[in-house]
């Protein structure tokens, strides 16, 4: 069983990691490094409400001025004398974060395929066949429990976006995925009448409660940039999730095939 368990958790982290990243890269990254260049100041969101009601305008600009963009002949020399070239540096930065942010993610999801393989265990033992359509729910279902839940209350965060307390929110999150995990269960596996309402109520628990919140509603980027970052976080992490739970339960059920 523990080689069964370890072959499918490492196998489908692997591959649905690399989904992950390749996602990550493509829909996610590009609106981290816009929300990084507003909490550094690199850019600054004006907005304002014009002469008439309804009105707005919104502008992002550079913070500092470039000689050398404003006036093509200008020498490539810095005031002091010597040249600055940090194009290498920054190549080398950026390969540095995407290793980073690779790695990073192989083993975010290979704990979660060991957490997925774990429930693939369980439910086999109550007599519940687990094939690729199943891992599909499974990971589905996954999604809900560690992403969509918690989402509810604490939406993905741009750098430099005002929150609340740290441990505050940790709290709120973990105690979120145990609910909404444990009434998942009920719902797929209770077979007691008390499963359905017991289900509904964990489900509710956490949001009738709330999430720790800050203050108040201020951040550093534009509204819309957050907007599309946290709906594009959501939806790769649902069609990865969609991904882990397929290839954990193809490779779960060829090991049980040979065993």
């Amino acid at each position: 069983m523990f080689q069964r368990m370890l072959a499918s958790a490492l196998i489908a982290g692997i591959a649905a990691g690399l989904i992950a990243a390749l996602l990550h890269f493509a829909f996610v990254q590009k609106f981290i490094l816009l929300g990084e260049q507003y909490e550094t100041g690199a850019l600054i969101h004006f907005g304002g409400s014009g002469t008439k009601e309804g009105e707005h305008s919104h502008e992002a600009a550079p913070a500092t001025a470039d000689p050398a963009a404003e006036d093509p002949k200008a020498p490539e020399t810095a005031a002091d004398g010597h040249d600055h070239d940090h194009g290498a540096s920054a190549q080398g930065s950026a390969a540095t974060r995407n290793a980073l942010t690779v790695v990073f993610m192989v083993i975010l999801y290979v704990s979660y395929g060991f957490l997925l393989v774990a429930g693939f265990g369980i439910a086999e033992a109550f007599g519940r066949k687990i094939g690729p359509t199943e891992g599909i729910l499974w990971g589905i279902a996954g999604f809900a429990v560690f992403h969509l839940s918690p989402a509810l209350g604490l939406a993905p965060e741009l750098p430099g976006t005002i929150a609340a307390k740290l441990d505050l929110r940790q709290i709120w999150w973990w105690a979120t995925v145990v609910c909404t995990g444990t009434g998942l269960a009920l719902l797929a596996y209770g077979r007691h009448w008390i499963a359905l309402p017991l289900a509904a109520a964990l489900l509710a628990l956490p949001h009738v409660i709330g999430a720790p919140q800050g203050e108040g509603y201020f951040g550093l980027a534009p509204t819309e940039v957050g907007a599309i970052f946290a709906a594009r976080v959501l939806g790769t992490a649902m069609v990865v999730w969609a991904c882990l739970g397929w290839f954990a339960g193809a490779v779960w059920a060829r090991e049980g095939a040979r065993s």
